[in-house]
């Protein structure tokens, strides 16, 4: 017979349970922690108990997903989220998720994004307007190391800037090219480029969230 929920247990598995009823979202573990006045740690480890008593199930290293179970051992429909990291910085030669300049981490519907090691970036500036990102925006990007004609890419410029823009290769050259009028395509050698990521995705604050 399983154990019964202690008032920590019960009382954050309740705090999740009306977060997501209300919001349509579930909170990170760091907003978690702070309505309820405990420790990021001490959350992190009464979700590790949760889920030993099967009534939280999660999946993934990097990017954490984590379901409610249902008495009956599904999934509950009203949550299904995943705690994606904030990238402060992107360093050449390591793969995104390796990377440690995490400033902060944020919630998205894992059934919504179904990548591995998926990481997002604020974008800077209005160069993206005509796609629908927007300055302060954050980018939710695929790890990816190439592009094909066409798609919205996090790239490393130069070997230390990171920009968002549209990627075009030609057979002696690459051209980043903005979606806004006010801007105008950069030509670039090869040597002078490293795709980071796609972007799959745009999270505009709790209630705007735009799959690309």
């Amino acid at each position: 017979m399983q154990a019964p929920l202690t008032v920590k247990q019960q009382r954050l598995l309740e705090f999740l349970r009306a977060h997501i009823e209300k919001s349509g979202a579930a909170p990170s573990l760091r907003e978690a922690a702070r309505e309820m006045g405990i420790s990021h740690t001490a959350v992190a480890q009464t979700l590790k108990i949760l889920e030993k008593k099967g009534l939280v199930r999660r999946e993934g290293r990097y990017g954490r997903s984590i379901y409610l179970v249902g008495r009956h051992r599904g999934s509950d429909g009203i949550h299904r989220w995943r705690e994606v990291p904030v990238i402060g910085r992107i360093t050449a030669g390591l793969p995104m998720y390796a990377q440690q300049e995490w400033e902060e981490s944020i919630v998205v519907d894992a059934g919504f994004y179904k990548g591995e090691n998926l990481f997002a970036l604020a974008v800077k500036g209005d160069s993206m307007t005509g796609a629908g990102i927007l300055h302060g925006d954050l980018a939710i990007c695929e790890p990816r190391q190439y592009a094909a004609n066409g798609e919205i890419v996090v790239a490393l410029v130069g070997g230390e800037e990171a920009t968002v823009k549209r990627f075009f290769a030609y057979a002696d050259h690459i051209v980043l090219r903005p979606e806004n009028p006010a801007y105008t395509p950069v030509r670039y050698g090869f040597g002078d480029i490293l795709v980071q990521g796609k972007v799959i995705g745009i999270q505009r604050g709790p209630d705007v969230m735009q799959r690309l």
